[in-house]
């Protein structure tokens, strides 16, 4: 179990081919912070069908898309 379970929940739960999430709205789901080891994890996406497409530090946000599985 991980502690970014709550977003990969999150993202399977979610039929959009993508999903742009800004920190802000990652950190809500998760109820806390993330930081760079975040970027460790980012691969567990793939087990709940969606893989990271990009990652602004700039602008803050996350594109999430979804992987097709068949």
């Amino acid at each position: 179990m991980s502690k970014y379970d709550p977003l990969w929940k999150y993202l399977k739960n979610n039929d959009n081919g993508e999903i742009k999430l800004f920190f802000s709205d990652i950190e809500y789901i998760l109820g806390f912070k993330i930081d760079h080891p975040f970027l460790n994890y980012k691969k567990e996406a793939s087990n709940y069908g969606y893989t990271v497409k990009k990652i602004s530090l700039k602008e803050k946000h996350i594109i999430f898309e979804k992987l097709n599985i068949s």
